[in-house]
């Protein structure tokens, strides 16, 4: 699967990603590190990649309102990197590529849900 993750999630989800085969752009430590939240939303559009985000920004229906690959939202009350890792990891490996296009993912602390 091809993903962008923004520049909230953990470097070791990240890392674990890439060892599950995953394409994954970190834009971390990079020239675009620091871009608005439109700008990462035009990049993984551009590059036909699922997005993962931790900004309830992407919640925003003209987020959805064209064909992506994918939104996962990790918003968590109180969200360590252990527990933001872990989330993604299960939604990662819990979705397949298919599954999740034109989707947005909202992980919270009880329950994930689906939006069209």
């Amino acid at each position: 699967m091809k993903i962008l993750v923004d520049e909230n999630i953990p470097a070791f989800t990240v890392q674990e990603l890439r060892e599950l085969g995953h394409d994954v752009k970190d834009i971390r430590g990079t020239q675009l590190e620091g871009i608005d939240d439109s700008r990462v939303w035009q990049l993984a559009k551009e590059e036909n990649r699922l997005l993962i985000s931790t900004d309830k920004v992407f919640v925003h229906e003209h987020y959805r309102s064209k064909p992506h690959d994918g939104i996962i939202l990790v918003l968590l009350k109180q969200p360590t990197l252990t527990k933001i890792h872990t989330r993604i990891i299960n939604a990662v490996t819990g979705n397949s590529e298919n599954s999740i296009k034109n989707t947005l993912l909202i992980i919270k602390d009880t329950v994930a849900s689906h939006r069209k």
